[in-house]
């Protein structure tokens, strides 16, 4: 069975991870999309509210499994059997960051591969900072956001800034 792991802070889910996971449950037996913790990222959305947005807007992909994980996302990757760990690529700023996670990640677990992914065009540019910006600035994030969950994402985002 080939299994994969996405891991991601999904602080929020955006249209270019939904694009993603599509994308990699057409070649996968089983995804497992992980809210994973970096320590270095301040996030808006609780961990359980980014699961219940990803498992709102992955329900009609049957072999995605949302998760959470609160350790390396390798040694994570090995307890549920994945053979690999999918990464997004948008520029050359996440091509950096993401080749010293492959090494690190293969240095522990050599076991366990690494692909990397490009959003598809329209999502190329889009980032979790940008669909917060907007938000603050009253523009439409419709077009970057799950219709599931943008009036959830716009309130929330809203309320909390004034926090």
């Amino acid at each position: 069975m080939k299994i994969a792991v996405y891991p991601g802070s999904f602080d929020p889910v955006s249209n270019g991870h939904l694009d993603i996971i599509e994308r990699v449950a057409k070649v996968f037996d089983k995804v497992y999309v992980v809210v994973a913790i970096n320590a270095q990222k301040k996030y808006t959305f609780t961990i359980e509210e980014k699961i219940e947005m990803l498992k709102k807007v992955t329900c009609h992909i049957p072999n995605v499994i949302v998760d959470q994980c609160s350790e390396l996302v390798s040694i994570y990757s090995k307890k549920v059997n994945a053979n690999v760990i999918i990464r997004g690529l948008r520029n050359f700023n996440d091509y950096q960051d993401e080749i010293s996670l492959f090494q690190f990640n293969r240095s522990i677990s050599p076991d366990i591969d690494t692909f990397a992914l490009f959003p598809s065009a329209n999502n190329l540019f889009l980032s979790s900072s940008t669909i917060k910006e907007l938000i603050l600035f009253n523009a439409s994030i419709e077009q970057y956001v799950p219709k599931e969950i943008v009036s959830f994402v716009t309130k929330t985002i809203k309320e909390r800034q004034h926090k």
